[in-house]
């Protein structure tokens, strides 16, 4: 681009305005400064090789070089984080966060202190407050985790619950249960 002036500052700064309505400012420690022609697009690469945007629309695009992350904050508040790596974060007004990882597993922080992961196969894990446990496999089989028990249930019916003192428990969808202490002795079998 022709420039149309050009202005040497004692501070050692350099303004340049071009033609087209651009201007760019040169700092001495390497940083520089572009602001379009409209007046709301500003770029300013800075010498460690960082690079801030601010669009017109307000949002602000930085991208810090040393860790190749690019970092996005949207006026609305929405943050998005995009590392070198593949994982998106992105971190919502409200205090939630949605993390993507690079094997495309995405996990769900929300404000009242419960998680949710969907993972790649179709498996959903959800974490509530308290620490317990829902899995929920593609196969239709789901588990839940308590800290007095595990217990997992069967497409057919069939639920199986582990106790924290290792006693088994099975229920089956015909009616029958039956009880195995810790060491997997049977204590209990209502054969029908």
């Amino acid at each position: 681009e022709e420039i149309q002036r050009e202005t040497a500052y004692p501070d050692g700064k350099v303004e340049k305005v071009l033609k087209n309505g651009c201007h760019l400012v040169f700092f001495p420690n390497g940083t520089w400064k572009k602001v379009d022609s409209d007046g709301k697009t500003v770029t300013i690469t800075f010498f460690n090789g960082d690079v801030k945007q601010v669009m017109p629309d307000q949002t602000v695009i930085y991208y810090y070089a040393d860790a190749k992350t690019t970092h996005t904050t949207y006026a609305d508040g929405l943050e998005v984080l995009q590392f070198s790596n593949g994982q998106i974060e992105k971190h919502y007004p409200d205090g939630k966060k949605e993390i993507t990882f690079p094997d495309q597993t995405i996990k769900n922080l929300f404000t009242d202190g419960q998680e949710e992961s969907i993972f790649p196969d179709g498996t959903i894990v959800r974490i509530q407050r308290d620490g317990s446990k829902t899995i929920e496999f593609n196969n239709g089989q789901r588990e839940l985790h308590t800290s007095q028990f595990k217990r997992r249930e069967y497409p057919d019916g069939t639920v199986k619950t582990v106790y924290a003192n290792g006693q088994q428990e099975t229920k089956y969808v015909s009616g029958r249960v039956r009880i195995k202490d810790k060491d997997g002795n049977i204590i209990m079998d209502t054969k029908l």
